[in-house]
Formats: C-alpha cells, structure tokens, sequence
C-alpha cells in the first residue's frame, strides 16, 4: 500500500467519522477533507476538478432555481392541500400517497429532481396537519432510491450498467421493476407500523384541511401557468436527454434559467437584480459544497486505488462460481454504497465484472451479476445519510426549516431497513436466476 492508498483512506473514515458524530458541520469537513488531499499530494488540483460530478451539481442547483420560482406561484400549497384532502386528512394516508408519488416519479425522472418537488409540498401539509415531518421526509428518501432502482434512467448506476452492457430499458423494466414492486410496498407497510398507525392528528385540523378551498393557495396564476409547463418540459426533456443530446444538468439550468425570466418579466428593471437574488438564497449551497468536497475525497479514494482493490478482493473470494459471485456483488456494492457514492464504485466495478467473462461462460452468463450490481448500488444508498445524493438534499432542505435530520438519526433506522430490502434481493436472485 503506498502513501496515496493509505492517506485518501484515512481521510475518508477521518470525513466520515467527523459527519456521524456532527462535532463539525459536514460541509466544513467535507471541503477541509478535500484539501488536505489537495495539499497532501494525493491529487492535484486539475485531478480534484476531474473528480467533481458537475453533472449532479449543476442538476441540483438549477432544480433548486426552479423549486424557488415555482413556489411563488403557490403551486406546491395547492398541491399538499389536494393531496391531503384527496385522503381525507389522514396522517397515514398522505405518508402513504407522498411515498408512492415519490417512488413513481423516481422510475422515470432523477431521484434528486423528485425529492426537490416533493420536499415542499411535504412542508406544507405538515404544517397544517400539525404533524411532525421528520417520518415523511424519510420515507420520501427511501422511496427516492426504490423507485430509481426500477427503470434504466431512474439512478445513475443503471445509467452507468446499462451503457457499458448494452441492457435495453424494457431488460431493466423486466429484470428490476417486479422486486422493487415487491420491495416498495413491503416498505409501505413498514412505514406505517413505525409511524402511520400512532400518527394523530386533531379532527379540527383534518376538517380545516377538508375544508380548505386549495385554489386560494394559488398567488400568481400566471407563474403558476407558466411553472407547470416549465416543469413539464423539464420533466419531458429529462426522459428524451439521449435523443436529445443533452445531459441532466444543462437541462436544469437551462429550465432554472427560464423559470427567473419568466419571474421577472411583469417587474420594473430596478427589481431584477433583487428578484434573482431572492431565488439564489433559496438553493442550498450548504449542500453543494458538501458535494463539492465529498466528490473530490471520493474521488482521491478511487484514483488512490482502494476502490479497485476492494473490486479485486471480490472477484478473488467469488472464484469460478457464479451464484456466490452474484450475491457477493449484491451485498458489497450495498454497504459500500451506502458509505462511499455508488457512481465511482459502479464505474469502479464494470471493468472487474466484464473481466470475469471467460471463466464464467462468456457475457451472457454475467447479466445475474449486471442485476445484482444494479439492485445492490441503488438500493445500498438508503443505508446512510451520504449514501445518496436524494439523502442529503432531503437533510439540507430539512436543516433549512429547522428539522433535525442528522446522520446517526437516519442511519440507525435506514441502515437495518436497506439491509431488509437486500435480503429480499437476495431471495430474488436466487429464485429468478438460479
């Protein structure tokens, strides 16, 4: 092991260690962890800029733009209002619906992108139900990951898999979406027997919101109009991206982009330069610097070599068999994931697993391990609060509204809940391939 291996891995659990016990804001330790790297040598500071998913960033921050925007409107006021009157006020219910919407959304769209327009609506039916938000928020979370799981566009990893194998989105369809089926509602019902059976709220609170009229919530009807059609756009754009040869984060920025023109429009020019500036203090940039410094130390892990050899360990253990290949692939790339990012692990797994072709009876042979990897990476992402990026937007929009959302708080459940969705996984595999 030289120098390199030895510091980026020490700088990592040090990063991590500091983000659990919360001595430290993470976004301070992040980047002092991406610096220290930086001066230590391990990487240079073109290497660190390389390291840096500016895809992901540049998605964040104009979906951010855009949820600003919109929320004028009143849209997402409306929107809780309906919804918790569609089900009649009931706290379990609208845990229930917001669940599901987010799982729904997630197959098709970025789960970063779902957890943006869904974290606000949540907000608002808290706040006029009386009920706390924290149960909400984290079954939003979960739901974010199990969703994207299902399809080939739903999580960067399927992305990633599906790219390098040449897998159809109908062989994602096929292979994935049944158990995340399976799996999505086994956590429904989990949810509810920890929170939605015990969640009250008062009769006069339900029978307000029955009562509410949601389009009084609506504060400019022709943002509103023209938030719907930009989000629908987006929305559209973000499904046809490899037609249109784009990718995620010019599409956000460019939507982001329209959405403060179309703000601004109906404004005296004096107010343009205020109006923007009213929008931009709504991204989170607590958690775009976190991602800035957790990228590069990530990054300094993965050109250190450590991942790569974590890869080879797996692939000596496994031998020649198969089955025991598999099912080593699902449950390391679901606790790695859930402590280093799975987009560098992923990137870090596909040469490794393509190399066990030979041995294991050509290409073919490998599409349970494609499946295991798939499940494993997104899934494994509910484990921690860092294992996905929808975690950390979730917790910063939260830390914003004054809701303790903090590492050991969501580890301590999510962790055994995303080990029980692997075991599932498990069950899966081997019934469906073996």
């Amino acid at each position: 092991m030289n120098f390199a291996f030895v510091a980026s891995s020490a700088v990592l659990v040090l990063v991590y260690v500091l983000v659990i016990t919360e001595w430290v804001n993470r976004t301070v330790v992040a980047l002092l962890g991406a610096s220290v790297l930086i001066v230590l040598g391990v990487l240079n500071q073109e290497e660190a800029l390389k390291a840096v998913d500016f895809n992901t960033i540049g998605l964040l921050v104009g979906m951010m733009i855009m949820v600003a925007v919109a929320r004028k409107s009143g849209l997402f006021g409306y929107a809780a209002i309906r919804t918790a009157q569609i089900v009649r006020g009931s706290p379990a219910g609208i845990l229930a619906a917001l669940a599901l919407i987010t799982a729904l959304f997630s197959a098709f769209l970025n789960n970063v992108t779902t957890i943006l327009l869904v974290v606000p609506v949540t907000f608002v039916v808290c706040r006029e139900l009386k009920v706390p938000v924290y149960p909400f928020l984290f079954a939003e979370v979960f739901a974010s990951n199990i969703g994207g799981t299902a399809t080939l566009i739903g999580d960067p990893p399927n992305i990633m898999i599906g790219s390098a194998v040449h897998l159809s989105f109908d062989e994602f369809l096929l292979n994935l979406t049944p158990i995340i089926a399976v799996i999505m509602a086994v956590q429904l019902g989990v949810n509810h027997l920890i929170w939605g059976r015990t969640m009250k709220a008062m009769p006069e609170d339900r029978a307000r919101v029955r009562g509410l009229n949601a389009s009084e919530a609506i504060e400019d009807p022709r943002l509103l109009r023209w938030s719907l059609a930009l989000l629908g756009l987006t929305i559209a754009a973000f499904a046809l991206e490899d037609q249109l040869g784009l990718q995620a984060a010019t599409i956000a920025m460019f939507g982001g982009a329209l959405m403060l023109l179309i703000d601004n429009l109906p404004l005296a020019h004096s107010h343009h330069a205020t109006n923007v500036t009213s929008a931009l203090n709504e991204v989170e940039w607590q958690t775009i610097f976190f991602f800035l410094g957790l990228f590069i130390v990530v990054g300094a892990v993965d050109r250190a070599g450590v991942l790569a050899w974590l890869g080879h360990r797996l692939v000596q253990w496994t031998g020649g068999d198969i089955k025991l290949a598999a099912l080593a692939t699902l449950w390391s790339s679901a606790v790695l994931s859930a402590i280093v990012d799975n987009i560098p692990f992923v990137a870090t797994m596909i040469p490794l697993v393509k190399g066990l072709a030979p041995s294991l009876g050509g290409e073919a042979a490998l599409h349970p391990i494609w499946w295991s990897l798939a499940l494993g990476a997104c899934l494994g992402g509910n484990g921690t609060l860092v294992g996905a990026s929808p975690n950390l937007v979730a917790a910063g929009l939260a830390q914003k509204e004054g809701v303790a959302f903090s590492f050991v708080k969501f580890t301590a459940l999510a962790f055994p809940m995303m080990l029980g969705s692997i075991a599932i996984c498990h069950l899966y595999i081997v019934w469906r391939y073996f």
